[in-house]
Parts: structure tokens; C-alpha cells; sequence
């Protein structure tokens, strides 16, 4: 792990990052029950008051202890750079959930040197549930160890996903299940790509998989994914970086059943 850059104060980082995510998961519960005023961003994204609130909290305790360091952010942007430090932002991630009074959404927040991840937080307030991970220390669920699933194969596991944005990577999905199908037990939407890894992560699903997502959707579930022992790829089996436009996340034995499963597919098709 890299050695951290000293913040204003003089604490830590992790603990300055936990603080931020805890108050914004201090807003995310009191705006929940509320009404939400909701504004579409694109086909099936949205983004509501509450997201731009947590962004602003969270940015301000970062920068009051970090002022030199970037952040690039869902809301505000910035720019995805592979050098140096650079924080990044989600402020809630699973933001259709969040505004249709579905209790799964996170936080995110990560800290990454020279394009790799070297601190990562996914924060569930409706759980209190704190997945967070430092390079080379593990992957840990409220401060207790986690590892990824040891089953060996994708008959007894379950399958995450989430549906894409647009129409084309939906259908992708959607043919990814039907290339494993009956070979699975079986899959779950969720809604929330940072819990989905998450999860993965602590063992709960045995693969998670995306189309494509934005760096800030998967900064803190590259790591944790990783630091649990599992396989991180994008979609033609390489390394999953910040930039990578689909990912598959799994456990070792399940991963390489899911990448000979589906590597006629679609999706898989456009890389193998």
C-alpha cells in the first residue's frame, strides 16, 4: 500500500473517509422517507436534491483535509487522471432506487494514486452495513474480515447484475443469463453496482457483472473485490481498471466457469 498523504488535520485517511461517508449516510436516511424532486439525466437515470446535497457534504470534508487533491465526482465531474492522487465520488449509488422508496443504495468513496485504488469505501446506511478495503490489508464489513465464496461452481451460486442504461447492454445482460441458464441457482438485479460487488466481495453472490459502468460506480468495489480474493476483470478477462467499460466480478473457480459459460455471447463476443 501507498503511504497516504498527510491530511490538514493530521488524521488518518481511512478514518477521514469513514467520517464522510457516515454523514452522508446520516443524509441519505433522513431524506429517504421524504419526497423527492427528481430530474432525468438519461434513459432510466435520475438524479435527485439528495444527490447533490451528499456531494457537496462530502467534497467539502475532503478538500477542508485534503485541498490539494482532486476529486472527480457523479455530479460535479472532474477528470479521471492516472496520475497522482485523485479521490472519487458516488454520492449515492442507486439513485432509481433511492427515489422510488427502495431501501438498497450506497455511497462510494475511494482514493486512488496513479490509477489504481488504494483506499475504497461502499457505505449502506438503511443496513449500516460499511464495506471498506486498504491495498494489501483485505477487504472487511464493518471492521470484521470478509473472502468471497468458495463454492466451485455457478450451479450452487447466484448470479448479480444490473441492466444498463441503455437498451443495448440490457439486452447484453439479459443474454449473458440465458447463455449460463440452467447452470446457475440463481440471479439478482439489484439496482446498486457498488453493493452488488459488495456483496460479491463478502460472499454473498458468487459472480457480478455490468455492461459498463463509470469509474465512480466501481472505484471502491474494484478494490474490495480484489482484497477478498476475488477476480476483477473487464469483459475479455484483463485486470479491471477506473476506465474499464465492463467488469466481471467473481470468485476464482467461478470466474473462469462464467468466462467459459459466456464467451460465445454478445457481449463477450465484441473483446474475445
Amino acid at each position: 500500500m501507498t503511504d497516504f498523504p498527510r491530511s490538514s488535520s493530521g488524521r488518518n485517511t481511512i478514518d477521514i473517509a469513514m467520517e464522510a461517508a457516515g454523514y452522508a449516510g446520516t443524509i441519505l436516511l433522513r431524506r429517504f422517507s421524504e419526497s423527492k424532486n427528481i430530474k432525468m439525466k438519461g434513459r432510466g437515470n435520475v438524479v435527485t436534491e439528495t444527490d447533490l446535497e451528499v456531494e457537496v457534504v462530502v467534497k467539502e470534508i475532503l478538500k477542508k483535509e485534503y485541498p490539494e487533491i482532486p476529486i472527480l465526482a457523479e455530479e460535479s465531474g472532474g477528470h479521471l487522471s492516472n496520475e497522482g492522487w485523485l479521490w472519487i465520488i458516488d454520492p449515492l449509488d442507486g439513485t432509481r432506487n433511492f427515489a422510488s422508496n427502495i431501501p438498497h443504495f450506497a455511497t462510494v468513496i475511494a482514493l486512488a494514486y496513479n490509477g489504481e485504488v488504494q483506499l475504497g469505501i461502499t457505505h449502506d446506511p438503511i443496513r449500516n452495513e460499511t464495506f471498506h478495503s486498504l491495498k494489501g490489508l483485505g477487504a472487511f464489513l464493518n471492521g470484521q474480515s470478509i473472502s468471497v465464496s468458495d463454492e466451485e461452481s455457478l450451479a450452487d451460486g447466484i448470479l448479480g447484475l444490473d441492466l444498463s442504461y441503455d437498451d443495448q447492454g440490457g439486452a447484453y445482460s439479459l443474454d449473458i443469463i440465458k447463455s449460463i441458464w440452467p447452470g446457475m441457482q440463481t440471479a439478482r438485479i439489484f439496482g446498486s453496482a457498488a453493493l452488488g460487488l459488495s456483496y460479491l466481495a463478502a460472499g454473498r453472490l458468487h459472480v457480478f457483472f455490468h455492461h459498463k459502468l463509470e469509474p465512480w460506480d466501481q472505484a471502491s468495489g474494484l478494490l474490495i473485490g480484489e482484497e477478498a480474493g476475488g477476480l476483477v476483470t473487464d469483459r475479455a478477462g484483463n485486470r479491471a481498471r477506473l476506465a474499464s467499460d465492463g467488469i466481471i466480478a467473481a470468485s476464482p473457480h467461478a470466474h473462469a466457469e462464467f468466462m467459459a459459460l459466456t464467451k460465445q455471447s454478445a457481449w463477450r463476443g465484441e473483446t474475445v
